[in-house]
């Protein structure tokens, strides 16, 4: 199962995958059927039965011995994982389920396809991929230092206009904003309205532009439903459909209680910073929540690779903050704060403080501050703590 963001890229890595297939011999073109689901064509209406007598057409006229069948946008059909399920139990295919929404994650889903099923989670195109759409070489350290400049000039472009492939790839700002503006309304439309019938519309994009403009800060849904004009839960409702849609990723807050990080209220990210360019406001009037945003993106596209992480931010009665605690199993490996300018000595004081602060109450040593261009490492204090702070510039740490 292929899922992610729409125009992420998802079906065009599986046909990627099928052509080099196909062009290596490994596979009879013959052995390929392709339904993209959201193709015109398909009644509006779509169910297992049309999924069964597709499939039965394409044996007819084709006649493959064991195809690959992709079933693109899948989340468009209703009751699909039985079509699947006869497909991987009868062992007459192999299968590539593609999708928009998490919801393909659920519980239901799992059980219906227990153990037989593989999920791979893709995001719009990492700083690394970014360049490599740019032929920057990054491949090790000396292509890095060799391409230091060019780095950092991509990396301002990266964090405006996104990782979406045909934005990175298209020409000119009136087309990049253009395809922002048609993925965000096909998101909020097509995977929200459509799929889970909100009749209020206006209200829902509302909010969806108000998390836009407001990322990388805290949310509450009582302060939410006042702003546009619903109930919490409507508001909460709509979040969560925002979420399985992968436009929104809600953090919670740290807490060794499971109560209380239930009760906290989240931190919003957005899935490409592409979307705050034509719906928020100027990357020099807020580069701090831009770069934070990136920051979230990428660890959770690590942990897409490694789902034992867990992400969270801390919060102490003292409203002292880090951005993100990276936690596996039971211990915290990792305290991160994103800080773009951390030239002033009272900006520096203040998060490295509460760096300190977080890691001797979370009993880690691995203390990270994400900055613009600032390198170093340095031994710092406060009151009776004492640690190492590693500070490293965020093009690089995107590199890792």
């Amino acid at each position: 199962m292929i899922l992610g963001v729409r125009r992420a890229g998802k079906s065009s890595l599986t046909y990627l995958y099928l052509r080099n297939m196909i062009r290596g011999g490994l596979l009879p073109e013959k052995d390929t059927l392709i339904a993209n689901l959201e193709d015109p064509r398909f009644p509006l209406s779509l169910s297992s039965v049309d999924l069964f007598q597709l499939y039965e057409v394409y044996l007819q006229n084709l006649q493959p011995s064991t195809p690959i069948v992709v079933l693109d946008e899948v989340q468009n059909v209703q009751g699909w994982e039985k079509f699947v399920r006869y497909l991987i139990e009868s062992q007459k295919a192999r299968v590539f389920v593609t999708g928009s929404s998490s919801k393909l994650l659920s519980r239901e889903i799992s059980t219906v396809l227990t153990d037989r099923h593989v999920d791979i989670e893709v995001f719009p195109l990492s700083f690394k991929e970014f360049l490599s759409f740019r032929d920057l070489p990054v491949s090790n350290g000396v292509e890095i230092a060799k391409q230091r400049v060019h780095i950092k000039r991509s990396l301002l472009e990266y964090l405006e206009w996104g990782g979406f492939p045909e934005v990175v790839l298209s020409e000119g700002t009136a087309r990049r904003r253009e395809l922002l503006f048609r993925y965000f309304d096909d998101i909020v439309i097509k995977d929200v309205v459509k799929r889970y019938g909100v009749k209020e519309i206006h209200k829902l994009e509302n909010l969806a532009n108000l998390l836009v403009a407001n990322m990388a800060s805290l949310q509450a849904f009582n302060k939410l439903k006042a702003r546009i004009g619903a109930s919490v839960d409507t508001v909460e409702r709509f979040c969560s459909y925002l979420g399985n849609a992968r436009m929104l990723f809600l953090l919670k807050k740290f807490d060794y209680s499971a109560g209380e990080q239930i009760r906290s209220v989240n931190k919003a990210y957005i899935v490409d910073p592409g979307f705050y360019t034509v719906k928020g406001f100027k990357f020099s009037e807020n580069s701090g929540r831009i770069a934070e945003n990136t920051v979230a993106i990428e660890l959770w596209r690590r942990k897409a690779f490694n789902p034992q992480l867990e992400i969270y931010y801390w919060k102490n009665h003292q409203q002292k903050e880090v951005d993100f605690v990276i936690k596996e199993g039971t211990k915290v490996n990792q305290l991160i704060q994103v800080c773009w300018d951390i030239r002033e000595p009272q900006t520096k004081k203040r998060e490295t403080q509460n760096l300190l602060k977080a890691g001797a109450d979370l009993d880690c040593n691995d203390l990270l501050v994400i900055t613009e261009d600032y390198e170093s490492e340095e031994r710092a204090s406060w009151t009776t703590i004492e640690k190492n702070i590693r500070f490293v510039p965020l093009w690089k740490w995107l590199l890792e």
